[in-house]
């Protein structure tokens, strides 16, 4: 099957790019002697507004912390949000499109604490031509306008675009502008990510 042209690859970062390096649940479970999966639903959710600019998460955690009557610092509460590690092969990946004359952007929902530790601690940003970060367009995965604020940051056609995201969800939504998108989960490993690139004719190496 021919594919249309492409010029810039949006990756997606958890899941895409990165993995967990540590059993964060369990970690976050053990914050609470009541039911651990119900208050680490309760983090996720205070989350959420934070993913798109809206409050601290910080001090969102601080109030599910109290919420819960748990005995944790909010340190030691947002600890397991560090706890992930770059595929290396994806980002040598990346790197080899790039010096091909291919760019590559990395588009992600995320809050500021976690950018600051993606994007300023282990630089992130030198692996992309622009990061978009839900957290600084305000907009957020799954939501056509995330997709559309950044083809309007890129000034290329959505069709010139491919998304590579493991969650589903997200890629319908940057299906619905008209990007090319596609499916992918680092756990089916990184030659999988080779080829699935190699079938939009991007220079990837043997």
């Amino acid at each position: 099957m021919m594919m249309r042209t492409v010029t810039a690859v949006l990756f997606d970062a958890d899941g895409v790019i990165q993995r967990p390096s540590r059993d964060w649940w369990t970690q976050l479970g053990a914050l609470v002697p009541g039911d651990r999966e119900a208050f680490v639903a309760d983090l996720m959710a205070a989350e959420k507004p934070s993913l798109v600019g809206k409050g601290d998460f910080r001090d969102a955690v601080a109030d599910v912390l109290r919420r819960w009557n748990s005995p944790a610092s909010v340190e030691e509460a947002l600890e397991p949000w560090s706890w992930f590690a770059a595929e290396p092969g994806v980002v040598s990946l990346i790197a080899s499109l790039r010096a091909a004359g291919v760019e590559c952007h990395l588009a992600t929902n995320q809050q500021a604490y976690r950018r600051a530790i993606m994007q300023d601690e282990r630089g992130y940003g030198d692996w992309f031509d622009q990061t978009f970060y839900s957290c600084d367009l305000g907009l957020a995965k799954p939501d056509p306008a995330y997709f559309r604020a950044i083809l309007g940051s890129l000034g290329v056609p959505a069709s010139s675009v491919l998304f590579i995201d493991d969650n589903v969800a997200n890629v319908a939504g940057a299906s619905s502008v008209g990007l090319q998108a596609e499916h992918y989960d680092l756990s089916a490993g990184v030659p999988a990510l080779a080829d699935l690139l190699r079938r939009y004719e991007l220079p990837v190496p043997a």
